[in-house]
């Protein structure tokens, strides 16, 4: 999506008229794309779902209003709230992320309640993680109820594409029953509701928020790369904005009948239900990009949390810290090929000269 839309145009050989015609009905052009690739949902303009949360300066809405951009400088980062709050649904966007150099960087797209109940507040978090230049995103899901934050419920992941090159649509589904984080309409995390999680289960209505924001103290190798504002601004995109749900007074709380409706709805919809592909397309998943689990975090939980499923086939792959046994290997676009040829010559000299090679201990590459 072009947001310059007069001098991208002005670059082109469309007929003037036609360049007229798009200037006055920007929307005419894209008024037919009304629904998302994933799940085929109805989306929303920024108006009817969204304001800005902080920073707007910061904030650039597209032409037609379907899709936005949150921008990062040395003066402020930036970020959208919804305009209501949601007892239980399906929030959704395609996301694009920024590119070249984002150590530091932090790019959460989110439901809490937390400035209404701050502390005891509900959150469900999909943190995307910057990384010095050339490595990968990274990213994390996360889960808070009653203000149970000091019993962090994270698992992180890398991704099998680049998420700066293209969008992919990132989404959560939460339900009386149920939590469900998908990429796309690949299922990657389940938490089932337990008795035992008592207020650990989110259960308070919630807005959504997306955000982007400098976090050099911590997101990127334990807080030792800054966010380096030589390249700046760091933009990242959303469109196709999905907000279902049952919209609630946060006070009040009045689970009306048209809010029982709307949840046995939700719980009705194709992706409140993971089929048996999607469950193996989650399994796949988890077993070749999930590289922490607090499942499997034996030293930090020595019980697992009563939401936890343990696989045995996931947990053959983890140590008692929750990392992995063995680094996950990198490939494609995010592993500099220089690197990898530099690396496989000096293992050809080592061995030409006679020495011996080591295997060095391997762990997860990010901080915790």
């Amino acid at each position: 999506m072009d947001y310059r839309v007069l001098s991208s145009l002005s670059k082109s050989i469309i007929p003037f008229s036609l360049i007229l015609l798009l200037y006055i009905f920007p929307v005419a052009s894209t008024a037919a794309t009304t629904t998302s690739k994933a799940f085929n949902l109805s989306t929303i303009t920024f108006e009817q779902g969204y304001s800005p949360l902080f920073s707007d300066f910061n904030i650039e809405r597209s032409p037609d209003d379907r899709s936005f951009r949150l921008l990062l400088n040395r003066f402020s980062g930036s970020g959208v709230i919804s305009t209501d709050y949601y007892n239980y649904g399906f929030f959704s966007a395609s996301i694009k992320l920024p590119a070249i150099y984002t150590a530091g960087i932090v790019v959460a797209f989110y439901t809490s309640n937390v400035d209404t109940f701050e502390k005891n507040h509900d959150e469900l978090d999909i943190e995307f993680l910057g990384n010095v230049n050339g490595q990968p995103w990274r990213f994390q899901t996360n889960l808070y109820g009653n203000g149970s934050v000091s019993r962090g419920r994270e698992e992180r992941y890398r991704m099998w594409f680049d998420p700066s090159k293209e969008f992919h649509q990132y989404s959560i589904l939460w339900t009386p029953k149920n939590i469900i984080f998908y990429v796309d309409e690949t299922p990657i995390r389940e938490v089932n509701r337990n008795p035992t999680m008592r207020g650990d289960f989110p259960s308070k209505p919630m807005s959504l928020y997306a955000t982007i924001w400098d976090a050099s103290s911590w997101a990127t190798n334990g807080g030792k790369v800054k966010v380096n504002y030589k390249y700046e601004p760091f933009a990242t995109e959303l469109k196709d904005l999905v907000l279902e749900g049952c919209i609630v007074d946060p006070i009040e709380q009045i689970s009306s009948t048209n809010c029982t409706d709307r949840i046995a709805k939700l719980l009705a919809k194709d992706y409140s239900n993971i089929t048996t592909e999607r469950r193996k397309s989650m399994k796949h998943f988890r077993e070749k990009y999930m590289y922490y689990s607090y499942c499997y975090d034996n030293i930090r939980y020595p019980v697992p949390p009563p939401e936890c499923v343990i696989v045995q086939s996931e947990r053959d792959l983890f140590k008692d810290s929750g990392r992995l046994r063995q680094r996950m290997k990198f490939g494609g676009s995010h592993s500099p090929r220089k690197n990898r040829s530099r690396r496989s010559s000096r293992r050809r000299n080592k061995v030409a000269d006679g020495g011996s090679s080591k295997s060095s201990q391997r762990g997860s590459a990010a901080a915790m």
